[in-house]
């Protein structure tokens, strides 16, 4: 269907463009005195088979362009393709009103193509200008709907209720894994935000050569499936994406400026970077150390010495949750099980250290 309506664009523009000009080139060129070479009808029938055949040359270039500028419209956001309508408009508006001293011109290509050259210029400037700066339109507009927002609720007390700020997850805590369990005993409120940019980077682990990174891609897909088809959870996909910014974790921090989200992670550097940029963040190993069992210097502990630890004379053991136990003066009892002391304990973001020492030792003092 496209490449018909741009063959009949091309055969209208012929015909229009041969019969404006045509017999004025034949005229200028003095080919022929000849009425019928002059005639306007003769020259739209030219324009028209000559546009036609040029039409078959350009045909598929011309429709890929148009699919492509279709398939950038129906990926942007609808904020962002907002803003870039009210900057063309307002950039076409412009460029009438500059060109109206334009059209009195007796020079011809003042008046009819400097006017079109100055439509477009202003045009893809006012689109520019609106689609880049729309996060400071819409930070203008936000007073205002606070204002409105603080009558509503001087009027009717139910406009109290605060909706939860949407989740956004990185491709860490997809991979992870965690993040499904904890969306099912619905310790995570509100929208959980999965951004285009994030699919992306798993789709190409997942596509990797690396057996590893290949499986590990596979498991967030696989997690994802299970968020969207199995759990009670509002999921949505940000169709958006940020291609002046070449990061994914610059994208995830930037997203949740936007939306006024909350970026959730088990990245301890993305963590970090969140926090100097004031951007709200949930890390996965925060909550789960926080729900560890909780042990105290002096309690007692039956573990086994699994390796050598960093210092001399040490080892190491590890709990059932995974935490990692440094026995002090334990590496005469590797791949024993032994009664340990509870010294002292160290909580971190990236998780809890425990440091003991045999209880035999300590009988022993």
């Amino acid at each position: 269907m496209m490449k018909k309506v741009v063959h009949l664009f091309f055969i209208i523009l012929g015909g229009t463009m041969g019969y404006l000009y045509l017999p004025a080139i034949v005229q200028l060129l003095n080919v022929s005195e000849s009425s019928w070479l002059t005639s306007s009808i003769l020259g739209m029938i030219v324009g028209a088979i000559i546009f036609f055949i040029l039409s078959y040359l350009l045909v598929n270039y011309i429709v890929n362009f148009f699919r492509w500028v279709e398939d950038a419209l129906v990926k942007l956001p609808a904020m962002d393709l907002f803003f870039g309508s009210i900057g063309l408009i307002v950039g076409l508006v412009i460029a009438y009103f500059v060109n109206m001293p334009l059209q009195d011109m007796s020079i011809r290509i003042f008046s009819q193509v400097l006017p079109l050259f100055i439509m477009i210029i202003l045009g893809y400037l006012g689109f520019q200008v609106g689609f880049r700066r729309r996060e400071e339109f819409m930070n203008i507009l936000k007073p205002a709907k606070k204002d409105k927002r603080r009558s509503n609720d001087e009027e009717d007390a139910d406009s109290n209720v605060q909706y939860p700020s949407p989740k956004i997850l990185d491709t860490s805590v997809i991979i992870d894994g965690r993040i499904a369990d904890i969306c099912q005993t619905n310790f995570l409120e509100g929208t959980i935000v999965i951004p285009q940019f994030v699919l992306g980077e798993l789709q190409h682990i997942a596509d990797s050569s690396d057996a590893l990174k290949r499986n590990r891609g596979r498991r967030g897909l696989d997690i994802l499936n299970r968020i969207q088809k199995e759990l009670a959870v509002k999921v949505e996909i940000y169709e958006g994406d940020f291609e002046d910014i070449p990061e994914v974790d610059s994208k995830l921090i930037k997203l949740a400026k936007v939306i006024d989200g909350i970026v959730v992670t088990n990245d301890f550097n993305l963590n970090k970077v969140c926090d100097f940029q004031g951007v709200s963040v949930l890390n996965i190993n925060d909550l789960a150390n926080a729900v560890k069992p909780v042990v105290l210097p002096g309690e007692e502990l039956h573990v086994q010495v699994i390796k050598d630890g960093k210092e001399h004379n040490q080892g190491v053991a590890y709990l059932d949750d995974g935490t990692m136990i440094v026995v002090e003066e334990g590496r005469d009892y590797i791949g024993k099980n032994i009664e340990v002391v509870i010294t002292s304990v160290l909580q971190t973001s990236a998780g809890r250290m425990i440091f003991a020492k045999p209880k035999l030792l300590e009988k022993a003092l």
